[in-house]
């Protein structure tokens, strides 16, 4: 089996690291390997990556700082975090920073490869909707637009900048006004296998709220029901 698509590792630990590239070249990925922020960086520049399992704790750069600039030069694919078990804080900056997933320490290879393979499969889908051009799908809330052909949304005529996951997320709500999804339906919408980890899904809705919404405190569109999941509120 080959795949076109290239993914970076970025890990201090050099066996990690060469256990990764070994289970992801046996599903036929082409692999680049950085052992900092700094490294991963100068491989993203040099190569065509197509998705990147970045560690959070590193010497030299850390794998959040890494990902702000990754996010700051509007590079999209998707990144995976790798995190230890005391690092829950920094896993939710991971996530606010623009990381779509992250993979607590230690992992199965089985793990990380079926994150790999479904964060794949839908920024595929995401490259092949900005580049769909035969119709139109243009979902208006009151002041949030968003554009399905342009892979694009507003507010009150400003545009919102998204990360794919969020662009998916909102898609989902915005599609189905006044419907309540339970993060859990969100998951497997998005990602079209059984929920494992909705913790990802809470914190993609708040930073899709932060952006969207005037007073996220309290929100004119994406709406908590508590105890039940999240909706976008009909105008």
């Amino acid at each position: 089996m080959e795949n076109k698509y290239k993914i970076l590792i970025v890990e201090d630990d050099k066996e990690i690291r060469e256990g990764i590239e070994i289970y992801l070249k046996n599903q036929g990925y082409e692999v680049v390997q950085a052992a900092n922020g700094k490294e991963g960086l100068l491989a993203v520049e040099e190569n065509h990556i197509h998705l990147a399992i970045v560690d959070i704790m590193m010497p030299v750069m850390d794998g959040v700082t890494m990902l702000m600039k990754l996010r700051a030069e509007g590079k999209e694919f998707p990144v995976i975090m790798l995190s230890a078990k005391s690092e829950e804080v920094d896993k939710i900056l991971g996530l606010n920073m623009g990381a779509d997933d992250y993979v607590t320490k230690p992992f199965t290879p089985m793990e990380l490869l079926a994150r790999v393979n479904s964060h794949l499969r839908r920024y595929t889908k995401y490259l092949h909707a900005t580049g769909e051009t035969e119709k139109s799908h243009i979902y208006t809330i009151g002041g949030l637009e968003l554009n399905e052909e342009t892979v694009e949304v507003s507010v009150d005529g400003n545009p919102v900048k998204m990360t794919p996951m969020e662009f998916k997320i909102l898609h989902l709500l915005m599609k189905n006004p006044g419907r309540v999804f339970s993060a859990d339906e969100i998951y497997e919408r998005i990602w079209n296998e059984k929920a494992v980890n909705t913790d990802t899904i809470m914190v993609h809705v708040r930073n899709i709220r932060e952006k969207i919404e005037i007073d996220p405190k309290n929100p004119k569109y994406l709406k908590v029901v508590w105890g039940v999941g999240y909706k976008i509120e009909k105008q």
